[in-house]
C-alpha cells in the first residue's frame, strides 16, 4: 500500500509539473499580434487552477502522510540543522514528517551567519581544531570550512553507524557546543547525539556570497561521513545556479553520499525528506523534487 500511495503522489505532482511547464510553453509560444491583456489574463487563470491543483496535491499528501510514512524511522533518532535562510515553517513541517515516521527528534542545531560566512573561516577553522575529541582524528581531506566543521560536528554529535556508540563524552560534547556558540557560529538549545541527521536550507537566495551554498553542501556531506543516512532539504532556487542543493548534485562525492530534496516548502518535499532518510539506512541516496537534476519527483517506493 504505501508503495502504490507514494508512486501515485509521485505521478500527481509530477502531472502538475508537466502542466506547468505545458502552460509557459504554450503561451510563451504564442504570437506577437495577440492582445496582451487578453494573455495575461488567460495566463493568469491558468496558473490559478494550477495553485489549486498543487494546493490539493498538498491537502491529499498531509491527510495520508501517516499512511505513507507510518514505521519507516521507528526507533531511529534524528537531529535537525538549519541554515541562516531556512523558513522556520518548513523547519517545523519537517519535524512533523519526521515524527510520524516514527522517528525521535534529538534537538536543533541551527548555524549562523558567520558559520557560513568564507570571512569567518579562518576563526571557525581554529575553533574546530582546538576541540577534538579524545581519541578522534578529523578526516584528513576535510580542509575547507564546511567539511572542517561538519566533521567535527559529526564526531560530536552522530552516533557511529556501525556500533551506535557515541563517539564523544558528554563533557566534550558541552565544550563544543560552548565554543562553536561563544564565538557566534552556532544556536542551539538542548541537543544529543541522533543516528541520523537533516539539514534544512532556504531558497539559495545568498548562495553566491562568500561561497555559501559551497560551505552548506559540504557541511552535508561531512555529517554524511559520520553518520548512517542525511538529507539535505530546500526550497526551490536551492538546486540552481550556487545553491547548497545544486552544489551536492554536481559533485560526485557529495552526490553520491548526501540525499538532496529541493521542494520542502510543499507537503511532497516534507514527506519525501522523512522517506529519504529511510532509503539512506537501506544504503541508497536519491536527489528528489523538481529542480536540476532531480531524479524524480519523490521516493519511489520502500520495503513494508
Amino acid at each position: 500500500m504505501r508503495r502504490l500511495v507514494v508512486s501515485l503522489i509521485a505521478i500527481f505532482v509530477a502531472l502538475v509539473v508537466g502542466a506547468a511547464v505545458g502552460v509557459a510553453v504554450r503561451f510563451g509560444a504564442a504570437g506577437d499580434g495577440e492582445d496582451l491583456a487578453r494573455r495575461n489574463d488567460d495566463l493568469s487563470a491558468a496558473n490559478g487552477r494550477l495553485e489549486r491543483q498543487a494546493g490539493a496535491a498538498d491537502d491529499f499528501i498531509a491527510r495520508s502522510a501517516g499512511r505513507i510514512l507510518g514505521g519507516t524511522l521507528t526507533d531511529r533518532t534524528v537531529l535537525v540543522f538549519t541554515t541562516p535562510d531556512a523558513d522556520a515553517a518548513d523547519v517545523d513541517a519537517v519535524t512533523a514528517a519526521l515524527t510520524t515516521a516514527g522517528a525521535k527528534i534529538t534537538g536543533r542545531v541551527s548555524l549562523t551567519d558567520a558559520f557560513v560566512d568564507a570571512g569567518q573561516g579562518d576563526r571557525l577553522r581554529t575553533a574546530v581544531t582546538n576541540m577534538i575529541p579524545a581519541g578522534a582524528q578529523l578526516r584528513t581531506e576535510a580542509v575547507d570550512q564546511g567539511s572542517l566543521a561538519g566533521d567535527l560536528v559529526g564526531l560530536a554529535f552522530l552516533t557511529d553507524p556501525g556500533t551506535g556508540a557515541e563517539r564523544a563524552t558528554g563533557q566534550e560534547r558541552g565544550l563544543i557546543v560552548d565554543t562553536l556558540r561563544g564565538g557566534g557560529f552556532l544556536a542551539t538549545d538542548t541537543a544529543t547525539p541522533a543516528q541520523l541527521a537533516v539539514v534544512v536550507t532556504g531558497a539559495g537566495a545568498r548562495a553566491d556570497q562568500d561561497g555559501q551554498g559551497s560551505i552548506v553542501a559540504h557541511f552535508a556531506g561531512a555529517l554524511r561521513g559520520r553518520g548512517a543516512g542525511v538529507v539535505l532539504a530546500g526550497r526551490p532556487g536551492s538546486s540552481d545556479g550556487s545553491g547548497p542543493i545544486a552544489q551536492v548534485r554536481r559533485d560526485g562525492r557529495l552526490d553520491a553520499a548526501v540525499t538532496t530534496v529541493d521542494n520542502v516548502d510543499r507537503e511532497i518535499g516534507r514527506v519525501t525528506t522523512a522517506l529519504g532518510l529511510a532509503e539512506q539506512l537501506g544504503g541508497k541516496t536519491g536527489h528528489y523534487g523538481t529542480g536540476p537534476e532531480a531524479t524524480s519527483v519523490s521516493v519511489a517506493a520502500l520495503p513494508g
